[in-house]
This record gives structure tokens, C-alpha cells and sequence, in this order.
């Protein structure tokens, strides 16, 4: 199901892209944007929650607000956001995969990394996947 999602995503950008200049002045497809995907467990696992993240205006999950201003502060590299100080996360191995892909500023957005726990990973990546929020 989650790939059904992602390829619909991707037909409905490819078909806006295609569409006439008029269209793409009304903001479709947007230009930052990011199809994210949060899978617990290892990459295998079908326990993976997923969100398309806006930024212009913010939306797409609770914290897309705080998710965009980080992301641009990091001009869209989510690799740049800094890690969160005074986090202490608990040393249970709860590993979670995490991917981005789309657009920020005219570039091409791709990112995957795992994380030892969900804690480890919010502190690293910030509200970008918080999709639980």
C-alpha cells in the first residue's frame, strides 16, 4: 500500500510538471516539499508511518511548521540540522529507518538513515519526522 501512495505522489507531480505555465503559477507542484516515510525496526519491517511535508504554507504533519523552519535554516539538507543539546535517550536498541525524497529550492531532496531508537532520532533530525506529533 505504502508503495501505491508513493507512486501516486510521484504520477501527480509528474503530471502537474507537465501541466500548462498557467497551472504551475498556482503553486502546484510546490517547490519544497518531501515525501517522508518512518519504518520501525529495519528497512524490511511493514511497520512504516508516511507523510507528504509541504512548506509553502506548512503542512503535512502536526509539526510541519517547526519541520519547514528547520529545514530551511538547513537549506533542505536535513543532514545539516543541528542535534539537539540536553536530549538524553535511553540506551534500548529500537532501531527506526527513516527516508525523505523531493524537491527544496530547485534541488533534488534524497535521504535515508538509521537510527538506533526514535529518540536518537529526533534528536538528530529534529520535528522532520515526527509524524507521531
Amino acid at each position: 500500500m505504502k508503495a501505491v501512495r508513493g507512486s501516486l505522489l510521484a504520477a501527480a507531480l509528474l503530471v502537474a510538471g507537465a501541466a500548462p505555465a498557467q497551472a504551475a503559477s498556482s503553486g502546484f507542484p510546490p517547490s519544497d516539499w518531501l515525501y517522508l516515510t518512518v519504518t520501525k525496526g529495519d528497512a524490511r519491517s511493514p511497520h512504516t508511518r508516511d507523510t507528504l511535508l509541504l512548506c509553502d504554507p506548512p503542512q503535512g504533519h502536526a509539526r510541519a511548521a517547526d519541520a519547514c523552519s528547520e529545514l530551511a535554516a538547513a537549506d533542505g539538507d536535513i543532514a545539516r540540522i543541528p542535534s539537539k543539546k540536553n536530549i538524553f535517550c535511553p540506551m534500548i536498541y529500537a532501531p527506526v529507518t527513516v527516508h525523505a525524497r523531493g524537491e527544496w529550492n530547485g534541488r533534488r531532496v534524497e535521504y535515508t538513515q538509521t537510527f538506533s531508537s526514535a529518540c536518537v532520532m529526533a534528536g538528530r533530525t529534529g520535528s522532520v519526522f515526527a509524524l507521531d506529533a
